[in-house]
């Protein structure tokens, strides 16, 4: 990617995406799609031939797409924690020792309501609305407006970050138009498709294209595995159906890589088969149930390969084993390289996390593992991270951020590899993008993240969580405590 452009929500306030990327396999389990009550929009629809036109696909489908508009009020302001003279004073020390932009007061606290603009679908006639997580993250109130400029308040019957998809509910006295899903794994390269949504607030827009690739992994979460568009996409889009020339949808239009902020033709948009089931679990429950099998993986390179005799890249390889776990129970150590699931080759480590959140709790699933320079076959029996100590069981894991930084708690094993001491305290960058800004000031496989800007973090999610913090706050930079050799150096790294 060019080092100019990002990706972004196509969301009128246009969100950075995080690039965060969980490793361990805390999996989602896909049960419990909402059932139809009766025909969709979509049984109106007969396929329609492009040569002629998409009117009556969106004459027909139309309906049942809604804009989502969100309000923020404001919030109480902060006891300031220096008095006029010492902020001078930080300022002016800030500014001298780490540049003109740690030199900056931060933004007053927000004074009046803000308001966003999403789009989304309704997906059953009494009433769940399908958008995107980030659509409605933090707002305080929901309003589902329909084409006809109908507004019902709307509530949140749960939501889910790893995935970005939310479900809202709205009553109306009469039944509603809704789509139906169709089956995404069908949508093939090239196939036609258009999306609907909200883009800058211009409710109702169709814009028409065709599948660019499958599969894309733009580093938002753990189950990445989007469909490239080139059917124009913008802010306010996010949350919107794509639709295949069946009149079904196959994805929900969730982020862009443009280097403005405006559509270049690229976008990204999530696979249907896995949204219709976490839309069936949020919508029953409120959440989303998540599988556990217990291992913390990584990428096979071609390195790790030759050296374990292995006939090529794939594969996932395990890195370390939870007490406990499924995976230990069933025998895979440290070292295994997992390269089949249930009879599927892993052609990447990515390929293994989505595979698992495909099966149920409870399942055995037989795995092909290499060790020793042999196969070998493992039945494992698929976990449940609710009767785990917590959603991300086990703190072992890696995660690659915006910033080009692998990086990983504090293990006995990364303290003797990269001989850290014992009482020193952070995360401990295990992989670096050698083309990333981090690399070109100077930050180094082995350091130890201590603080990030003036917050001290001791876990991965940390440091994600302050990253996060700077872009909402619209920091161009951020500030690295790093320990290198039990020395201290502060690196200002920009924020793609």
């Amino acid at each position: 990617m060019a080092t100019d452009s990002k990706l972004i929500y196509p969301q009128k306030n246009g969100l950075l995406l995080s690039g965060l990327i969980a490793t361990t396999l805390v999996l989602a389990l896909m049960t419990n799609p909402i059932q139809a009550k009766t025909n969709p929009v979509s049984s109106k629809v007969r396929e329609v031939n492009v040569n002629d036109g998409f009117s009556s696909l969106v004459k027909a489908v139309k309906p049942a797409v809604v804009n989502i508009s969100t309000t923020n009020r404001p919030k109480a302001a902060a006891t300031p924690r220096y008095n006029n003279r010492q902020s001078d004073e930080m300022e002016e020390f800030m500014r001298r020792f780490f540049g003109e932009q740690f030199g900056q007061r931060a933004p007053s606290p927000q004074t009046r309501e803000t308001h966003s603009l999403g789009s989304g679908f309704i997906v059953s006639e009494d009433g769940f609305v399908v958008t995107n997580h980030h659509v409605i993250d933090g707002a305080d109130e929901i309003e589902v407006v329909f084409q006809d400029g109908k507004r019902f308040p709307a509530s949140l019957k749960g939501s889910d970050q790893k995935t970005d998809i939310a479900v809202l509910k709205i009553e109306s006295d009469s039944p509603l138009p809704y789509t139906d899903f169709g089956d995404s794994d069908k949508a093939l390269t090239g196939d036609w498709v258009m999306a609907i949504g909200n883009p800058f607030g211009l409710g109702g827009t169709v814009t028409a294209g065709i599948i660019s690739a499958r599969g894309r992994d733009i580093r938002s979460g753990p189950y990445d595995d989007f469909i490239q568009i080139d059917a124009p996409i913008n802010r306010g889009n996010s949350g919107g159906p794509l639709f295949n020339t069946k009149g079904e949808v196959i994805g929900v239009n969730s982020a862009i890589y443009s280097p403005s902020g405006g559509s270049v033709g690229i976008g990204f948009s999530i696979p249907s088969n896995l949204v219709k089931n976490i839309v069936g679990q949020l919508s029953d429950t409120g959440k989303v149930e998540r599988g556990w099998l217990g291992v913390h993986i990584q990428t096979v390179s071609e390195e790790i390969a030759n050296s374990l005799g292995l006939d090529g890249a794939y594969g996932a390889l395990v890195s370390s084993v939870l007490q406990n776990s499924p995976a230990e129970k069933s025998g895979i150590l440290p070292g295994d390289v997992i390269t089949h699931y249930g009879g599927e080759k892993l052609d990447e480590m990515r390929d293994l996390p989505r595979l698992v959140a495909n099966s149920t709790a409870g399942d055995r699933v037989d795995l092909t593992i290499w060790r020793n320079e042999k196969s070998k076959k493992v039945a494992v029996s698929i976990g449940d991270s609710d009767t785990q100590p917590g959603e991300n069981a086990g703190s072992n894991q890696q995660i690659e951020d915006k910033l080009g930084l692998v990086y990983s708690e504090l293990t006995a094993e990364l303290r003797k590899q990269y001989s850290v001491n014992n009482d020193t305290q952070g995360v401990i960058i295990t992989d670096i993008d050698p083309t990333s800004e981090a690399a070109t000031r100077g930050v180094q496989v082995g350091d130890v993240i201590r603080k990030v800007g003036r917050t001290k973090v001791n876990s991965p999610n940390d440091v994600n969580s302050a990253i996060d913090q700077a872009i909402k706050n619209k920091k161009s930079s951020i500030l690295l405590m790093l320990e290198r050799e039990r020395q201290i150096l502060f690196v200002a790294v920009p924020i793609a």
